[in-house]
């Protein structure tokens, strides 16, 4: 069964549309996320969202959209995107890869540009926020070598594309090989990030190879999570240099209508849905971005 979060007040309601403008494509700027307060909660989630019992968001690198959803390359994920909910607006905030990846963890660029490493940050970031709630996160890379490896490089894992390992608030734990991903999908925690390696990813060997890996690992989660109120996030740290930075975004699960939604969406708008999911309080730019909206089954558009 759908579970859904109700408004505790219309006033709240009012507050979260207000907030609820998409936020900007390009990089917030600056360093560390301002948040209102370091709580964990907000204390009011948005009417209508659903509370999966687990999400996995799944994070290629680097094609344009329509390398993706259509793409002659891509025949599994255009399958995918047609058995769910597809944003046709969706953008990364910036280039290159890794503020993006940081962006979507934490709510902020925090003030990187590039792709060095190692960046360390004292947060809070999602995985904290959902810990301090009593939910769970944890990443996992593919080729990360060990449990809480802190390298830039090992194999075909790249640190940049790994933002949970850059903040000091996330244990060791949180920072898993894919290997370490349950096959008993309920063993999942509330929240799981997973990010295949530099070729798997689309970043060195193309979308084909991608797209294989992509068949290859997600219909199980898919098939499990359709009995079990759990959804999948597939999306795209930013497109391959465009000023546009057009992104493929995809939703499948029970609680997502099937179709094409024209909301313009970036990796704060993902962040956004994810906190307002467990009524977690928005993160920096998160706060001035809408949740995911239109791509709700049974729910109020």
């Amino acid at each position: 069964m759908v579970r859904r979060r109700d408004a505790a007040a219309g006033l709240a309601v009012l507050v979260a549309v207000a907030a609820g403008c998409s936020s900007a494509p390009e990089s917030d700027g600056g360093g560390p996320s301002p948040s209102s307060s370091s709580d964990a909660t907000a204390g009011v989630a948005t009417a209508g969202l659903p509370v999966p019992d687990h999400v996995m968001v799944v994070i290629f690198e680097n094609e344009d959209a329509g390398n993706i959803v259509g793409g002659p390359d891509a025949p599994f994920l255009t399958s995918l995107a047609g058995s769910g909910a597809t944003f046709g607006d969706a953008h990364g905030v910036t280039h290159p890869s890794q503020p993006n990846y940081l962006a979507l963890f934490s709510g902020s660029t925090q003030g990187v540009t590039d792709d060095s490493c190692p960046q360390t940050f004292p947060g809070p970031d999602l995985a904290s926020q959902l810990r301090q709630s009593g939910e769970t996160f944890t990443g996992y890379s593919e080729d990360l070598p060990a449990v809480g490896f802190t390298g830039c490089r090992a194999g075909g894992y790249a640190r940049k594309h790994n933002p949970w390992v850059d903040f000091r608030d996330v244990p060791e734990a949180a920072n898993q090989p894919y290997s370490a991903l349950p096959a008993d999908f309920s063993a999942l925690p509330t929240v799981s990030f997973v990010v295949p390696n530099l070729c798997d990813d689309m970043h060195d060997c193309g979308v084909a190879a991608g797209d294989r890996w992509a068949q290859q690992h997600l219909p199980a989660y898919v098939t499990w999570a359709d009995g079990h109120n759990s959804l999948l996030v597939v999306t795209f740290d930013e497109d391959n240099g465009s000023s546009a930075n057009h992104i493929a975004t995809i939703l499948v699960g029970p609680m997502v209508a099937p179709g094409t939604s024209d909301q313009r969406v970036d990796h704060y708008n993902l962040l956004r849905t994810l906190e307002d999911m467990y009524g977690l309080r928005p993160l920096g730019r998160a706060a001035d971005a809408a949740p995911f909206a239109g791509v709700w089954a049974d729910a109020p558009n």
